[in-house]
């Protein structure tokens, strides 16, 4: 797990592509963009880093999640829901 600080560094003006090829960007001003694999669309928000290793985005529809960010053994990056799907990132 990540402490706040941690966790910012670590995302905060990165992009993170998951295996489906999705990609979701945590730009520096805190605005948040998921985009689906194959042209599939973009969501677009603003994420909020917070102190238990997770991340909650207020999208811009009025829809708003927040996920837990751990890493597994080899240090990868795995995006687990509210709902415990999991979801790995690739390196």
């Amino acid at each position: 797990m990540f402490d706040q600080t941690s966790l910012d560094l670590r995302l905060r003006g990165a992009t993170i592509t998951f295996f489906d090829d999705g990609q979701s960007r945590f730009f520096e001003d805190g605005s948040y963009t998921y985009a689906y694999a194959n042209d599939g669309g973009t969501g677009y928000g603003y994420f909020t880093v917070m102190q238990d290793s997770t991340i909650c985005i207020e999208f811009v529809t009025g829809f708003s999640r927040c996920d837990l960010y751990v890493t597994d053994d080899q240090g990868r990056l795995i995006v687990i829901t509210a709902s415990g799907d999991r979801f790995p990132t690739r390196p």
